[in-house]
């Protein structure tokens, strides 16, 4: 395909070299940005294998876009989730993986690429960013340029956003990362419904993070985040399986003073997630976990002083016994050693989650969109 303007060829990634090309292009794209923090490519890698879980559900086609010097210039990948158009009985394909440098016409070349296999495949709508599933790196940032991502959230240049409206699309969702400074703690309605918690039965602990402990731990939480989280747009249930390698792929980044768990009789009916924000070691690491980036990640991991709260969860008849605000006490509590956190991603139509979170104090410093397009 070639563009009026640009002479760019987009290519499916065949081969070893376009393999390199698809996984390095992120290098030139955000080399001259002090906030990006860039992926490990062995993890980029592992997500668009064949051997992906994904592919038992799903399919996706790689593109990269090659200019006359054959230089990789952008890249994007299609995928249908054939789960997600069951569930909802549309004909919605994705489009992720994508990045850019600030040229609209090779913008527009991979999206129409995109768009193409997409209508190919059946699809009648377009939507992204999202790398495979929501439960991956979803979203764009459009507000909040100025400090780097935290753990597992995304970022890109401000112009992807203006390039997709041009090209026809619209914005779809809005969601919001807030900011909260913990030097000054929680106000006392937190600790009173921690007090409320424990004397209503409920009983709280850390998440037990070694050998069958864990994944007994893994299993349940499996079972109360399908419970609680049953109708999240634009996504459907993981299986147990799924779950539990995402789980021991971050097994050994969890620190259990906030990740409290709470109890019922012995059965979990909620929990607080946040980690600790590795990508302040990971910014070090330039991509590579080899034996010298293994050696930086360790040594600067120690400067972390920041956590991502992720999931606040709790069943619905547990919420009259102040569980949440009691879950977000203690872990606040406990990680006495962070100086801030980040509460995200939240969508802006989720009214109770803001509510809760709003009530901590936390301030919205950063926004990120997801987009659609007819087919």
């Amino acid at each position: 395909m070639v563009t009026s303007q640009t002479t760019i060829t987009i290519k499916p990634v065949t081969t070893p070299v376009e393999e390199e090309q698809f996984l390095n292009l992120p290098w030139r794209v955000y080399k001259n940005d002090p906030h990006w923090v860039s992926p490990l490519k062995s993890d980029i890698a592992q997500q668009l294998s064949p051997d992906n879980s994904f592919c038992s559900y799903g399919r996706f086609h790689k593109l990269i876009a090659i200019n006359a010097k054959e230089e990789a210039v952008g890249r994007i990948v299609a995928a249908v989730n054939e789960r997600l158009t069951d569930e909802m009985g549309e004909k919605v394909g994705f489009f992720g993986f994508f990045e850019c440098i600030e040229d609209q016409n090779v913008a527009f070349a991979l999206l129409e690429a995109a768009e193409t296999w997409l209508r190919e495949q059946g699809m009648a709508r377009m939507r992204g960013p999202i790398d495979l599933s929501t439960h991956n790196n979803c979203l764009w940032l459009v507000d909040g340029f100025d400090s780097s991502p935290r753990i597992m959230m995304p970022y890109n240049p401000p112009y992807y956003e203006r390039f997709f409206l041009a090209y026809g699309g619209k914005i779809a969702k809005e969601a919001y990362a807030y900011h909260l400074p913990l030097q000054d703690g929680l106000n006392d309605k937190f600790a009173k419904a921690y007090r409320v918690a424990s004397r209503s039965g409920i009983r709280f602990r850390p998440l037990q993070t070694k050998g069958e402990a864990f994944k007994a731990d893994v299993s349940r939480l499996y079972d109360l985040f399908n419970r609680a989280f049953a109708h999240s747009w634009s996504s459907t249930r993981r299986t147990e399986e799924e779950f539990m390698a995402q789980a021991r792929s971050l097994q050994d980044l969890v620190d259990p003073d906030i990740f409290p768990i709470a109890e019922y009789n012995g059965e979990m009916i909620g929990f607080f997630m946040a980690l600790p924000d590795y990508n302040i070691p990971l910014k070090k690491v330039n991509g590579k976990l080899n034996w010298w980036g293994i050696l930086k990640f360790l040594w600067y991991r120690r400067q972390i002083d920041r956590a991502r709260v992720i999931v606040i969860c709790c069943l619905p008849e547990y919420r009259r016994k102040m569980v949440p605000l009691a879950l977000i006490h203690l872990a606040f509590q406990q990680g006495q050693s962070y100086q801030e956190a980040e509460l995200s991603w939240v969508y802006e139509d989720n009214n109770a989650s803001r509510r809760l979170i709003e009530e901590t104090g936390a301030k919205i410093y950063k926004t990120y969109r997801m987009y659609e397009k007819q087919l």
